[in-house]
C-alpha cells in the first residue's frame, strides 16, 4: 500500500513539474524575474549569487505549489524555521501519508555543460539517524512516506552581462537581463541521486552525483542497491572503523568499502566507487 500511495504521488508531482517551465520562464528561456522594485519604480539586478536565486526561485514557485497540493487533496505546510527539513511538507486529508519535498537548485558548469555544480540532500545527523528525532525537521523522518526533491538546474549569465551596481526605470523592464535561465526541472526521490560523499566540508551533508543526464534519471550511486542499503550507508557514514593490509584503521567513507564490510554484492556498485576498492579485513 506505502509503496503504491508513494507511487502515485511521484507520478503526480512528475507531471506538475512539467509545467513549471512555461511558469518561470520566457519563450527563449531567459528567467521572468528580473530584480526588485522599490516604491520609486526603480528595478534593481538581481545578484547571481546561488544562495539569492535559490530562494527567489522557491518564493517564485510557492503560489503554484499551493495549487498543485489543493490539487491532489494535500494540505501545503512549509518549514516552521529556516534550518528545519524539509523545505514543505505534503500531508494527505487523512493525515495518514506525509511526503517530503526539498528545493534543490544548481547551475551547468561553463566548462562542461553536462555537469552541474551539484546540492547537498539535507543532513544524515540526528533526525536522519534517530528517525523518531523531530530537532530540526518539521515532522520526525518516520513519519514521511517518500523523501522527494524538487530540482531547477539552469545556465548563469556571464559576469560580464550583468551589472549589479545598475538599477532600472520601469519602462525599462524588457531590457534587463535575466541572471539565469535554460531551466530544467525534475522530482526525484532523494536516494536516487544521492552520492556517497559528502555534500559541504566537514558538515553532516548527503552530497548529489553531478552529472545531469544521470540526475534527470534518477541514476545515482545507490540505484542498483536501493534505498535500505542508501539509509544503512548514511545512518553510518564515518562511524564504522576497519583495519587494513598494512594493519592501520580507517573509518569507511565511500560505498564500496561499505557494501564490502556489509558483506553485500559489490557488483551494485557503480564504477566510481569501485575504482576506490579497498581489502578489508
Amino acid at each position: 500500500m506505502e509503496k503504491s500511495v508513494k507511487s502515485v504521488f511521484s507520478t503526480k508531482l512528475n507531471k506538475f513539474v512539467k509545467t513549471l517551465n512555461s511558469y518561470v520562464a520566457t519563450r527563449d528561456g531567459q528567467w521572468t524575474i528580473k530584480g526588485f522594485i522599490d516604491i520609486y519604480r526603480r528595478i534593481y539586478t538581481i545578484s547571481s549569487d546561488t544562495k539569492i536565486v535559490s530562494k527567489l526561485l522557491e518564493i517564485h514557485l510557492f503560489p503554484r505549489l499551493l495549487a498543485f497540493a489543493e490539487e491532489i487533496g494535500y494540505t501545503l505546510v512549509p518549514a516552521e524555521k529556516q534550518n528545519y527539513y524539509p523545505d514543505i511538507s505534503f500531508i494527505s486529508e487523512n493525515e495518514k501519508h506525509k511526503f517530503a519535498l526539498d528545493f534543490k537548485t544548481t547551475y551547468r558548469l561553463p566548462e562542461n555543460p553536462e555537469f552541474c555544480n551539484g546540492f547537498t540532500l539535507g543532513s544524515h545527523g540526528n533526525y536522519f539517524t534517530d528517525r523518531d528525532n523531530r530537532k530540526n525537521i518539521q515532522f520526525p523522518y518516520n513519519e514521511y512516506t517518500g523523501h522527494f526533491c524538487l530540482g531547477i538546474i539552469y545556465t548563469r549569465a556571464s559576469a560580464t552581462s550583468i551589472d549589479e551596481t545598475k538599477s532600472y526605470a520601469l519602462a525599462q523592464l524588457d531590457s534587463i537581463p535575466s541572471v539565469i535561465r535554460n531551466f530544467q526541472f525534475f522530482a526525484v526521490e532523494k536516494w536516487k541521486i544521492a552520492s556517497d560523499r559528502r555534500g559541504s566540508g566537514n558538515t553532516a551533508n548527503i552530497g548529489s552525483i553531478n552529472k545531469i543526464a544521470d540526475i534527470l534519471s534518477g541514476n545515482g550511486m545507490f540505484r542498483l542497491l536501493g534505498e535500505k542499503w542508501f539509509d544503512d550507508y548514511w545512518m553510518n557514514y564515518g562511524k564504522i572503523t576497519v583495519q587494513d593490509d598494512t594493519g592501520k584503521t580507517k573509518k569507511i567513507t565511500n560505498l564500496y568499502d561499505f557494501v564490502t564490510y556489509r558483506g553485500g554484492d559489490t557488483s551494485l556498485v557503480i564504477p566510481r566507487a569501485s575504482r576506490r576498492k579497498a581489502r578489508l579485513k
